[in-house]
């Protein structure tokens, strides 16, 4: 019973972390390095509590954490994501497996259209000047959160 209350407190603090992230991302337009930091430190834990074994299971986190970050780094250095939303989908990678982490993504490129219109109108209504800076955390952050319920919370899926 101890290791259920102890995933369900690990996927907890994942969920307000997230929560924590599209606040933040809406307000300032910034996700902290120790936010990101958290999510990623948390995720050892995470493997623990799930079984997860050394081999090949956390090796292929990490070598995913590594891929997602790096795929997406380079949308940064083309200037289409922000540095803490790379780190927070690299930090993210280490929770989910492949085939989760991948709808997560689909869902985040389909919430982060909606996040992008919503912005670019509202900037435009305001009659704000220069380009309009997308929070894509909250995506990403909808996104995670949703994985989080269908996948460890909806136990009637």
């Amino acid at each position: 019973m101890s290791g259920e209350f102890f995933r369900v407190a690990l996927i907890g603090a994942l969920g307000a972390l997230l929560i924590w992230a599209a606040v933040t991302d809406l307000r300032s337009r910034i996700i902290s390095n120790r936010l990101n930091l958290a999510v990623a430190a948390l995720a050892p834990f995470w493997w623990v509590a799930s079984g997860l074994p050394l081999w090949p299971g956390v090796a292929l986190q990490l070598l995913l954490g590594v891929i997602v970050f790096a795929a997406f780094a380079a949308l940064f250095a083309m200037g289409m994501m922000g540095g803490g939303d790379v780190k927070l989908l690299g930090a993210l990678a280490l929770w989910f497996p492949w085939p989760v982490l991948l709808s997560l993504i689909v869902l985040m490129a389909v919430v982060g259209g909606g996040v992008t219109v919503a912005t670019i109108v509202d900037h435009k209504l305001r009659r704000r000047e220069g380009q309009p800076e997308i929070p894509y955390g909250v995506a990403i952050s909808l996104a995670g959160l949703w994985v989080i319920g269908e996948r460890y919370l909806n136990h009637f899926a």
